[in-house]
């Protein structure tokens, strides 16, 4: 039976019992399975009546709701193939991606998205708001889903960072393996648990791997909250005290920052123990620990360790999953640190969100588990990672030629350079496209440089490493910092590099880079070509001012 009746017979199995939640403006609001269920053959009956056709475009527009799922699973079993699309998206790349997909009509979760569409598009498909939707009476009863293992359930564009967003299709049979693969891994991290998972979500569901990280949930009957407020996510998190949830890097730098400024304006006591276990951690990692160094972590494992865990994400917390982008180990290690085990997922769109996870028995720091069972993977030219498996997608819509470029002989070319070790597990080293190629010929993949830049300027958002044909590396450098603080940094870092890996010059930009200013994809990741040109005249500096190395 494919992922979609597999969903209702679940809802069905607990028509009484409260299955998902959301947090708006301070209030919390669910359903029950049967609730949900209801509000799917209430949309069900919406787009029967709209005369589409089985494997019709839907457009999804809206930030996360219980009525987005509603509406996702009522036009996947439709037969629909459902196009999700990013609400802080710009409306002119949102225009530019539904005319690729062609909806037969669009649903949005509020008029600023509608006309924020028609606007950019006077010729787009009709847009009915979420309210329209719902109005319906009786209508289609929740017959099987007419949806097959091999139909296209959904159409995700990608992020796009050197160009154009493609959309990756995903069949039913993409996603029901999936399913099985996260729910095996989650079985594992709870230990044979025969109570019910509690989940905290805020991950837009428009992403591929929150999405599937939802359905996951909802087929395994757990309770899960979702965030509709990022700004309150540190009030809503340990509110809901969830088991586990899904991460970025982004926030859990962001959480890990904010406990280090919150202590230190606090000072006193809790201040000196947690600043020295916070050293004696490092030096316990880097193998040169000093006689008092246990003393300090011990102390700060009684006395101020366990009320910070606490506050942030309540008493529960099993794990937090994180994936998007590379974490850091110091990060990893600092939650570590808290007791708090971070979970690391590897995986892109066209692999259906994931390909590798950690194993909560044997997490490695700095690497992202092994690969899933039934996924192959392997190294292939450069050292790029390429995959084989039931979760790979069978190509990008409408462009035959880009989806002949990465789908070679039954494995799909990541684009990702990687490593394995001897246990199996992988270590992601950068981008191929991203790799800095300098006039020496030298290959330099930009990643691990920026991050250990980084790591020595806390009050950084961004650092870019550039100098594609050029005599030496230099960076762009984002946020609250000053150029001494930036020369202390390379000062700190250089040296542990050989000489061709050293960044010789840098410029300091306050704005950072956001998905609002277009440097960011949706997800956050550079947009390094957008950024190399539109910053041009910057870089043309760092190359005029110093002589190649």
């Amino acid at each position: 039976m494919p992922f979609v009746g597999e969903l209702f017979s679940q809802l069905k199995a607990v028509a009484g019992t409260t299955v998902l939640e959301e947090i708006r403006d301070g209030q919390v609001t669910g359903v029950t399975g049967g609730e949900l269920l209801e509000l799917i053959r209430k949309a069900r009956t919406f787009l029967a009546a709209q005369g589409l056709q089985k494997g019709d475009r839907c457009g999804l527009l809206a930030a996360n709701s219980i009525r987005w799922m509603a509406i996702d699973l009522a036009a996947m079993a439709e037969g629909l193939i459902v196009v999700p699309l990013y609400f802080r998206q710009a409306p002119a790349e949102l225009a530019a991606m539904m005319k690729d997909s062609t909806p037969s009509l669009v649903c949005c979760g509020d008029a600023t998205l509608r006309d924020g569409i028609q606007k950019n598009w006077p010729a787009a498909p009709p847009h009915f708001l979420f309210d329209e939707i719902f109005a319906g009476a009786d209508g289609v009863t929740l017959d099987r889903p007419q949806v097959r293992d091999t139909d296209p359930v959904t159409i995700i564009y990608t992020s796009g960072t050197s160009g154009e967003a493609k959309g990756v299709a995903l069949t039913a049979a993409n996603v029901g393996f999936m399913l099985g693969c996260t729910s095996a891994r989650l079985d594992l991290l709870m230990g044979g648990r025969s109570g019910r998972d509690r989940i905290f979500h805020y991950l837009p569901f428009s992403f591929c791997a929150s999405w599937i990280a939802v359905l996951t949930f909802l087929l395994r009957g757990s309770l899960v909250t979702l965030n509709t407020d990022v700004t309150k996510i540190p009030n809503d998190m340990p509110a809901v005290a969830p088991h586990y949830f899904l991460n970025v890097p982004q926030l859990l730098e962001r959480m890990r920052r904010g406990v280090d400024e919150q202590i230190a304006q606090r000072g006193g006591v809790a201040h000196a123990i947690y600043s020295r276990a916070k050293a004696a951690r490092i030096r316990q990692n880097e193998k040169r620990s000093q006689s008092a160094d246990a003393i300090w972590l011990w102390l700060a494992n009684t006395v101020v360790l366990p009320a910070i865990r606490k506050k942030m994400v309540g008493g529960n917390l099993k794990a937090l999953i994180c994936g998007s982008a590379p974490l850091t180990a110091e990060t990893q290690d600092y939650f570590s640190m808290l007791s708090i085990p971070v979970l690391q997922v590897y995986g892109l769109t066209e692999t259906t969100g994931i390909c590798t996870m950690d194993d909560p028995n044997n997490v490695v720091s700095g690497r992202v588990g092994p690969a899933v069972s039934g996924i192959e993977m392997r190294l292939g030219e450069n050292d790029e990672i390429v995959v084989r498996g039931a979760n790979v997608f069978p190509g990008y819509w409408n462009r035959p030629q880009q989806t002949a470029d990465v789908l070679r002989d039954g494995w799909f070319h990541t684009g990702d350079q990687g490593e394995m070790d001897a246990s199996g597990n992988w270590r992601i080293v950068g981008r191929i496209k991203n790799l800095i190629v300098l006039g020496s010929g030298h290959k330099i993949a930009p990643e691990t440089i920026e991050d250990e830049i980084a790591r020595h300027l806390p009050g950084a958002q961004q650092v870019v490493v550039v100098g594609n044909g050029r005599g030496y590396l230099s960076a762009i450098v984002t946020g609250n910092v000053s150029g001494e603080q930036v020369q202390a940094a390379l000062d700190a870092v250089n040296p542990q590099l050989p000489h061709y890996k050293q960044v010789r010059a840098f410029v300091v930009r306050p704005e950072p880079f956001s998905i609002e200013n277009g440097m960011l994809t949706a997800n956050g990741k550079l947009k390094r070509d957008l950024i190399s040109a539109r910053l041009k005249s910057e870089i043309e500096g760092m190359y005029q001012v110093k002589q190649a190395v």
